[in-house]
Parts: C-alpha cells; structure tokens; sequence
C-alpha cells in the first residue's frame, strides 16, 4: 500500500510500546501490526512512554494501581513507597497542553499508566482480589484535560465497531482542527455541521436535534462559546457507536434525495440491499457502494458534501466487516 504524502497523515498521541520500541517494565514492547501497517500509512503517529518519561529506568519495578475507584494511587509491586501518581498526573496535563496538534490518541490497555478503563486495581490492604475498575493515572489526566480527544485503546481496536468509531472520529475532529485554524464563524459553523449532518444522525439522534438548535442560534451568542460547546457534544455524539438500526435510517434518508432519478428496477435493488443490511446479511459497505453508484451518474450537492459517505479513507477498508 502507498504511503501517503507526509503531510496529509493526521497527527495522533501512541504508547510507545505499541510501535515496537522496548519501553515496558521488563525491556519488552508491545507492537501492534495493526497500528504500525495499517494506520502508519495514514495516521503520523507522536509517541509517549509516560513511565520513561518521568524518570523510571528500562527495565524498572513494575507498578500497578492501589486503593478504591475514586482515589487511586500508583505505587510499586514490590515497594509500596515507590509513589509515582503525582507525576504521572502532572505529566498527563502536560501532554495535553504539548500536544495540542495532535487529533487522536492511543493508549496502552490494562497499564497502571496508560490505560483506558478495566484496569486492574488492587485493594488498599493486602487482603482481596483485585478489580477491573482502575484507569491509568496518565491517561485520566490526559482524557480530563483534553475531554474532546478522540481516545481508544489498542485492544478495543480489534472491534470492528469499536475500531471504525474511532477512526471516524479523528478524522472528523481534524476536521475540526482545521476549521479552528482558519477561524470559526457563524456560517462556517453552520457548514462544518450541515457536512456532518448524516453522520451525526447515525450515532446519536438526540444528540443531532440538539446541534441543529444550536448551530441555528450561533448567531444569538458569542461564537467561541458556542463552538466550545457544539464540540464538545459532537464527539460525545459520536462516540456512541452508530447500530445497525440507526445506519439503515440514514441508508433510508439518503435513498430518498434518488427517488425522482431512478428506475423501477433500481429502485427495488436498492430497498432490497437496504434490507439485507437491516437484517445482518450484508455489511455497510454494500448499500453505501451502491448509493454512491447512483449518485455518480445523479449527482446530488447536498449529499455529496456529507462525509458520512467517506468519513475516512476507503483502503482502510473499516465499512467491510461491520
């Protein structure tokens, strides 16, 4: 696969150990080939080892997650007075000031430091089994600093649902990116939405009603506030997982802006791969190729503007297997 020109890759944070590089505890790594095959092609990826980072040695004494769910501490396996929380607290809001460029992040699974969620925390005394309710001390720090960032753990990537909803939303937050740099406006606000409107709609339809009400009143605040606050709902919004049911409603939306272009013979293939889709017996794929067939010999310029169409690239193939 071609690699694409430098800089049309988008920037996202990494753990180290996921690109290969032996940073971990015992001198290991952790590679992802998913990671550094497929997404190196299109992702410029900024790597962080919090744990080097703040000063412990390769190899080092392992740390692990102790106390309860709202006050955890990271302290070492073997040496209980070992107590790096604080710093990798610190260094966590310290990333994410620095890597204010970056559009993504990916962070390692199940580590004291950097993981997500379900890590695993171990009782404040010696007495009882650990649970999975711990989050890296790093990766809380970062996720409450940079509450937008879109956030994934290289395990959860082995979802097809999980891994194409992170995706989709990197892309769609440099996009945001982008719109900040040149500066936010009214109508460029208003824009930037009517392209996300189907996408939005497939993930979250509450969360769609209430975007339209506020893009439609941008003009009635001041505009910083509003896109701080449109943001902020759109990659909550987004971050819900768009089902099988809600994907067939927009199918069926899209469908509708063909219905004066079509024969009747096309018209019935089309609602019958719509079904299919519906019931589980083909993947997305199918009906949004289809769709996109028509609408290279109709075009439409509203449709063509939604980037639920191609929300990323296609060689990455995520539409195929969900």
């Amino acid at each position: 696969m071609p690699r694409p020109h430098e800089e049309t890759r988008v920037k996202i944070g990494i753990s180290t150990c996921l690109l290969g590089e032996n940073v971990r505890y015992d001198g290991g790594h952790k590679k992802d080939r998913f990671i550094t095959g497929t997404l190196s092609n299109y992702f410029e990826f900024v790597p962080v080892c919090p744990e080097v980072a703040i000063g412990l040695g390769v190899p080092r004494e392992p740390i692990r997650l102790v106390g309860t769910p709202d006050r955890m501490r990271v302290v070492g396996a073997n040496d209980p007075a070992l107590d790096v929380t604080d710093r990798l607290r610190a260094y966590g809001g310290r990333m994410a000031r620095e890597l204010d460029a970056i559009s993504g992040y990916i962070l390692k699974s199940r580590s004291p430091s950097c993981g997500m969620e379900r890590v695993k925390l171990y009782p404040p005394d010696a007495d009882g089994s650990p649970s999975n309710a711990g989050v890296g001390q790093y990766a809380q720090a970062l996720m409450q600093h940079r509450p937008d960032l879109p956030v994934e753990e290289d395990g959860r990537l082995n979802d097809p649902v999980l891994r194409e909803n992170f995706i989709e939303r990197v892309f769609t937050y440099q996009r945001w990116q982008s719109l900040q740099g040149g500066g936010v406006t009214a109508s460029r606000l208003v824009d930037f939405h009517t392209d996300h409107k189907f996408a939005l709609l497939a993930h979250d339809q509450a969360g769609y009603r209430a975007l339209g009400k506020l893009v439609a009143d941008a003009g009635d605040g001041r505009i910083e506030d509003v896109a701080e606050q449109y943001i902020g709902r759109l990659m909550r919004s987004l971050k819900k997982p768009a089902t099988r049911k809600n994907h067939t409603n927009v199918l069926q939306h899209i469908q509708g802006y063909l219905k004066t272009e079509l024969d009747a013979d096309d018209k019935a293939e089309l609602v019958e791969v719509l079904g299919q889709y519906r019931l589980g017996r083909l993947p997305l794929i199918v009906p949004i190729t289809l769709l996109r067939h028509h609408f290279r010999r109709c075009p439409d310029p509203y449709i063509s503007r939604q980037t639920y169409m191609s929300p990323h690239p296609p060689e990455l193939m995520l539409r195929n297997l969900i």
